[in-house]
């Protein structure tokens, strides 16, 4: 799945390198060519993403691959989330763009986003509610999705 077009490629270009940056770390042009496939790729576990990369550049190791994601995780700039498939997956942190959810095919693990303003309103009221206040959230649905129906039914 693709980056919406609100979110421009220079603006997080400019974040990874100034955030690499505080780490003390050098912006190489394997860890750009990581960072530049996250934000082109949504849900990428490690492999996924280390085969992405070696399309570009077939040298790069996958041991690379792996601290150059930890380097991300640890400047905020990636985030891992686990959908129920036993593995790791990594999204962009989009910096103050809108917050999505997810919709998650059990049985060919598909990932869908979604937003629905009336979900977020009815989680902000049960949290008030409740005398919650807020400072995160993430639902994830489990399902199956229609081309997996299809198929079930032939």
């Amino acid at each position: 799945m693709s980056r919406p077009a609100d979110l421009d490629f220079s603006v997080w270009r400019d974040r990874v390198l100034q955030r690499i940056g505080r780490e003390h770390q050098r912006p190489t042009p394997q860890r750009m060519l990581v960072a530049e496939t996250l934000f082109h790729h949504r849900h990428l576990n490690v492999d996924e993403l280390h085969q992405e990369v070696r399309r570009v550049d077939p040298s790069l190791g996958y041991a690379t691959v792996y601290r150059t994601l930890k380097l991300l995780e640890r400047c905020g700039l990636v985030h891992a989330s686990n959908f129920g498939d036993g593995t790791s997956r990594y999204e962009i942190d989009e910096g103050g763009h809108e917050h999505h959810d997810h919709m998650i095919c059990t049985q060919c693990s598909k990932i869908v986003e979604f937003e629905e303003l009336a979900i977020e309103a009815l989680q902000m009221d049960v949290a008030r509610r409740h005398g919650f206040a807020l400072t995160s959230h993430r639902m994830d649905l489990f399902g199956v999705c229609p081309e997996c129906q299809g198929g079930a039914r032939r």
